[in-house]
């Protein structure tokens, strides 16, 4: 068996973005999560901050927890990176700015529309500055329309695109997804454009501009289910009465109640389904009514799982290649062998040598796990450095 390799992508030999700067103007999430996944791929990436208070999540405290003078989300989603405090409003700060956009190869930006133009950052002035550099903006709801100016939250953003329905049983209130989906997507979707546009640059040695919206990202996500709406005379597909989990697929689709926790069940025979779990009454479902029908179905399986435990269910199913899984929190889901051979965690740490446990980049380069063990940076820490380097 192949020993685990790590790369560390503080010594960024070998991995695919070394020698590339980014300079990451965003806040919060969605652009700062691309300017952290191109971190973890080798490029150096200078945070813009405000010199009073710099990037507002550093102190967005979840539940209390932090690290380093700032929130513990903050260092995860800013690790590795460097920090220089410019007020943009200010000459002298401005122009360093500038000199730094003259040498950068991308700038990634979530200012709404209109907002870098008036800054004097805005794409046009910018390539005329650099015409090899990627520009990268990210916005709540695209350049145009009534809500372009609206705030680009991601909670808001599952409530305006329709997530926000998708999820729960009929009769329910809309459901959020418990995570910030629509942020880290479009992030994900930004990073996809800016490594086109630099594998075009290589070839043409021209820069580019890539835009992405929350609400684009929120749609395309969607993608499975928009698509069989926009074909169908709905006015919005029905969630299923119980154990909904996809308003579109047939029964068992759906999370279920066993008799010390729930087992999910994905796509899988009805009959057989019966054949295995000792419940007959499944049989007399024809498999062109596993849909229309799937509350009747889903409530006899929702009845009778109940009866035993999640692991006898699991005896019985997985063995027969049935598609099925225990639903785990997560100390279960640590607790598993399987997480440990992820390797899934990192330590990362700060100047005084205090650490702090958080997730690693999830993409491996030739076999190769990323690891970033440097903390995020304290605000403007990098700048002396930084402004030596512009007065080379």
């Amino acid at each position: 068996m192949e020993t685990e390799q790590r790369a560390d992508a503080a010594s960024p030999d070998g991995l695919p973005l070394a020698g590339l700067t980014i300079l990451d103007f965003s806040q919060f999430l969605a652009g700062p999560s691309c300017a952290l996944r191109l971190a973890d791929l080798g490029a150096r990436v200078i945070k813009i901050e405000r010199r009073d208070g710099g990037d507002a999540s550093r102190a967005l405290f979840l539940a209390g927890v932090g690290f380093d003078g700032a929130s513990a989300l903050f260092h995860t989603i800013n690790r590795g990176k460097e920090s220089y405090a410019a007020d943009l409003k200010h000459p002298d700060d401005f122009a360093a700015v500038l000199r730094l956009v003259a040498r950068a190869d991308v700038l990634i930006h979530n200012f709404r529309p209109g907002i870098m133009e008036r800054l004097g950052l805005g794409w046009d002035a910018v390539r005329a500055l650099n015409p090899r550099l990627i520009y990268a903006g990210v916005s709540g709801y695209g350049p145009e329309g009534p809500w372009r100016d609206r705030p680009g939250q991601d909670l808001l953003v599952q409530a305006l695109s329709g997530i926000a329905w998708l999820s729960g049983d009929a009769g329910d209130p809309p459901v959020p997804a418990g995570l910030s989906i629509t942020d880290m997507m479009a992030g994900a979707q930004l990073c996809q454009g800016i490594l086109a546009l630099l594998v075009r640059r290589g070839v043409t040695s021209r820069g580019g501009r890539v835009d992405v919206s929350l609400m684009e990202a929120a749609i395309d996500l969607q993608f499975e289910h928009l698509s069989v709406h926009l074909n169908r005379a709905e006015p919005m597909p029905e969630r299923s009465i119980v154990a909904n989990g996809n308003v579109y697929l047939a029964a068992p689709y759906g999370l279920y109640a066993t008799a010390d926790g729930h087992i999910a069940l994905a796509m899988a025979p009805v009959d057989r389904l019966g054949e295995l779990l000792g419940l007959p009454e499944l049989a007399d479902f024809a498999p062109d009514t596993w849909y229309v029908e799937r509350d009747a179905i889903k409530a006899l399986l929702r009845d009778h799982l109940a009866a035993r435990d999640t692991q006898h269910w699991l005896a019985i199913l997985e063995p027969a290649g049935i598609w099925c899984a225990p639903v785990l929190d997560w100390p279960a889901l640590m607790s598993e062998p399987a997480f440990a051979a992820l390797g899934a965690t990192q330590s990362i740490a700060a100047s005084d040598g205090a650490t702090m446990l958080t997730t690693r980049c999830p993409i491996r380069i030739d076999g190769a796990i990323l690891t970033s063990p440097r903390a995020a940076p304290r605000l403007g820490a990098n700048g002396p450095t930084i402004d030596q380097e512009l007065a080379a």
